[in-house]
């Protein structure tokens, strides 16, 4: 049975900033409020990371804006917000991430059906040069399908 997946919010910041080596889904643990305001679409990943504690993985600096309509049950924006996943796949996440030049990144949250997942990436940092490697080939590609689109018109 395949289940229909909505995305909500994107890091692309991450994806200029990074080379995004794996990834993986998690669940996250949130209150009412706050499924309701990322329903809404009010939720910023950029400037989100992964934190390590206790054995848990927690992904922190994800902004949610307070719902609306919510009063007393609306909670900190910024918060920790801790993610599900089995404690084998934390653990070998956790061993991967820990090689210098690694960390972990939330990519997107979505919605898989009725449930709120994000998708992780093991993620290492990008050099200067890599980032202008990668707008060179991407405005060499633009180029390409740009002049490939005009041949196909004569």
């Amino acid at each position: 049975m395949t289940e229909k997946s909505k995305t909500v919010a994107e890091n692309r910041k991450a994806r200029h900033d990074y080379f995004v080596e794996d990834s993986y889904e998690a669940g996250i643990e949130l209150c009412g409020t706050e499924v309701k305001s990322i329903r809404a679409g009010q939720v910023n990943l950029k400037d989100s990371f992964c934190s390590f504690a206790n054995g848990e993985i927690f992904a922190e600096n994800i902004h949610i804006s307070p719902y609306e309509k919510g009063n007393i049950f609306n909670k900190d924006p910024r918060r920790k917000r801790k993610l599900l996943m089995h404690k084998k796949e934390i653990l070998r996440i956790k061993s991967l991430a820990d090689r210098e030049g690694y960390t972990v990144i939330p990519l997107s949250i979505y919605f898989k059906g009725s449930h709120l997942k994000m998708n992780v990436g093991l993620c290492k940092g990008k050099k200067l040069y890599d980032k202008r490697e990668t707008e060179m080939k991407k405005s060499l590609d633009m180029e390409n399908r740009r002049i490939i689109k005009a041949n196909e018109r004569y």
